[in-house]
């Protein structure tokens, strides 16, 4: 088994770390002691913790997804990614959801890969990363998403010629 893949098209989702996210995007969480002290110390700010990247044409801009839940096993048949900027996803409820990614092979994506999150926890893609779609888990599916906006096009989508299904761990 290579990265929670066998040999039937299963992937293993496993539990989302910094260490296993990082050739894909930054892992937005609390973790350590605060970078300072806010709002007359009963706020810790950790701050700047993505590499925001929206490219020469775009800005930033913050936008609502409401998303319907799915549930595991998942028939995963489809990534996309966004070649003109990264993009965060912050949930906007402490349920865990499920976060797909996979390697690019030159131009294509290669093996997916597939996290589940803990409570807390958010990721931003880094720009031209293969991704699945926004997959929470449980009702509500509202999250927060920081990306490029610009008249770009910005969206590039890779149909698997055999799906994958994502199990839980």
């Amino acid at each position: 088994m290579v990265a929670g893949l066998d040999l039937s098209g299963r992937i293993t989702a496993k539990p989302l770390t910094a260490e296993g996210f990082a050739p894909f995007g930054d892992l937005l969480e609390v973790t350590g002691a605060p970078d300072k002290l806010i709002n007359q110390g009963l706020c810790g700010r950790h701050h700047d913790r993505a590499s925001l990247d929206f490219g020469p044409e775009g800005r930033a801009g913050i936008s609502l997804f409401d998303a319907e839940p799915r549930a595991l096993p998942l028939t995963l048949d489809m990534v996309e990614r966004h070649p003109e900027g990264s993009q965060a996803f912050i949930p906007m409820s402490r349920h865990p959801f499920l976060v797909i990614v996979a390697p690019d092979e030159s131009g294509t994506p290669g093996e997916p890969r597939a996290f589940l999150t803990a409570p807390g926890q958010a990721v931003n893609y880094h720009r031209n990363t293969w991704h699945g779609v926004l997959t929470p888990l449980h009702a509500p599916g509202l999250f927060a998403v920081v990306d490029r906006i610009g008249s770009t096009p910005n969206l590039e989508e890779h149909w698997f010629d055999t799906p994958y299904e994502v199990v839980a761990p």
